[in-house]
């Protein structure tokens, strides 16, 4: 049902301004998020301001060693600080846990599929890649899992948008190269998938496949405006899985993974959690049951049974371990 858009005194409030990174994905994730904001509010305006995140500069650099937690979103918290914009919209697994004073996440919508992708063309399974090949990925969480699995590959950084890393592959620079599977179904390439990879081989990142509206906490009228879009069961389950890497001070850069499933017939949520060296060679892991309406305890115990194992140091060599 469509609400109708009351502006406030002497204000131009019919008019929300979206700010977005440049690449393809983030401005389908903006656009999708536009065109929600237009079918649920009548009179509403949306217009989109693009602008390039230093994350997006740094092509040749080790995301985790130059501080990647907010690397692609600070440049769009500063458009909103400055009034240049109303809303951020990013992947939810881009932003930190910790938010900047009077910021919020004012929405998360529905989550897509968090799983990640195999994308070859010479092979339709992990297990098909031969001693050797060269996967491209820029995800450390990615890269521990690999080799814990398949130590023979070859796992070489891989940066870009989703169309830069695709062209990489075809023009024979890796045998195959992981990405996020929303990410493909998204831009409608879901026929590059190779295979979509089972959360039990390949656990993904904490809040994968969740878009997430992040906004002025003092202002009222727009979390009216983005109530509509939010969504109860993936918010819940994102929950618990920031929590996690909140604890850790993992960050989306580390290998670190978390993901939790909602089970609506027990109201319960299931948590599965990893930690792993970027060799491949040790893998952390913990998993608990919980209420749903516990997620942020439920991620922040799953966190100390990591830690018990010996997360935090384990983590702390990958860091000192990173060129």
């Amino acid at each position: 049902m469509k609400s109708v858009v009351i502006l406030r005194a002497g204000t131009v409030t019919d008019c929300v301004r979206i700010a977005t990174r440049k690449s393809p994905l983030a401005l389908w994730q903006a656009e999708f998020v536009r065109a929600q904001l237009l079918a649920k509010h009548v009179g509403l305006r949306v217009e989109l301001v693009a602008m390039t995140t230093r994350g997006d500069r740094l092509l040749d650099t080790t995301l985790a060693k130059v501080g990647g937690k907010g690397l692609f979103i600070k440049e769009l918290e500063h458009a909103l600080f400055d009034r240049r914009a109303d809303i951020a919209v990013h992947s939810l697994k881009d932003v930190p846990m910790s938010l900047p004073e009077g910021l919020h996440l004012g929405a998360v919508c529905p989550r897509g599929n968090a799983q990640d992708a195999l994308v070859s063309n010479t092979c339709r399974a992990l297990s098909d890649l031969p001693d050797g090949a060269v996967v491209g990925t820029s995800s450390l969480r990615r890269r521990c899992q690999l080799l814990a699995a398949y130590p023979n590959l070859e796992v070489k950084e891989l940066r870009g948008n989703v169309n830069t890393r695709l062209q990489k592959l075809d023009e024979g620079a890796y045998h195959a190269i992981i990405l996020a599977c929303a990410g493909l179904e998204r831009l409608d390439m879901a026929h590059r998938i190779a295979a979509r990879l089972p959360v039990d081989d390949m656990l993904p990142a904490a809040g994968q496949g969740a878009v997430a509206i992040e906004c002025r906490k003092d202002d009222a009228f727009l979390s009216e405006l983005l109530a509509p879009l939010h969504d109860a069961n993936t918010a819940m389950c994102v929950a618990a899985e920031r929590a996690v890497t909140h604890r850790l001070d993992g960050g989306c850069q580390m290998p670190v993974a978390a993901y939790a499933e909602f089970d609506q017939g027990c109201d319960q949520l299931f948590l599965r959690a990893l930690v792993g060296s970027i060799d491949g060679r040790q893998q952390i892991t913990a998993q608990l049951r919980g209420s749903s309406s516990s997620g942020l305890t439920l991620g922040q115990h799953v966190a100390e049974k990591l830690l018990a194992q010996g997360a935090s140091t384990l983590l702390a060599e990958v860091y000192e371990g990173l060129p």
